[in-house]
């Protein structure tokens, strides 16, 4: 160990490299401008950015099916009946459920 610091007695307490090594250490573990913070707010946007891209994706499909459900009425019977069991004054509604 001794050997070791005699040898590379220059380079350890040099001010340039002491000056170095404290900024190194404040770059990678300062807490709000640190490295691994910006890394793991960059892994975060990443994420979001996902989410964007299906949420326009999503957006899309339902704007779809809105436009072809509102431009015939047809489908807006067929769409009434199915979810909400709407029906007509002279129809009945049988709703049979197994077990």
């Amino acid at each position: 160990m001794k050997n070791f610091i005699v040898k590379y007695y220059i380079y350890i307490f040099n001010k340039y490299a002491a000056a170095i090594a404290v900024f190194l250490f404040i770059l990678l573990f300062n807490e709000r401008n640190g490295l691994i913070n910006q890394w793991e707010q960059k892994g975060k946007y990443n994420k979001v950015l996902e989410e964007n891209e299906y949420f326009k994706t999503e957006i899309k499909k339902l704007n779809y099916d809105h436009e072809n459900l509102f431009s015939n009425a047809k489908n807006l019977e067929k769409y009434a009946r199915e979810k909400y069991l709407m029906k007509r004054d002279d129809e009945d509604v049988f709703i049979i459920v197994k077990k």
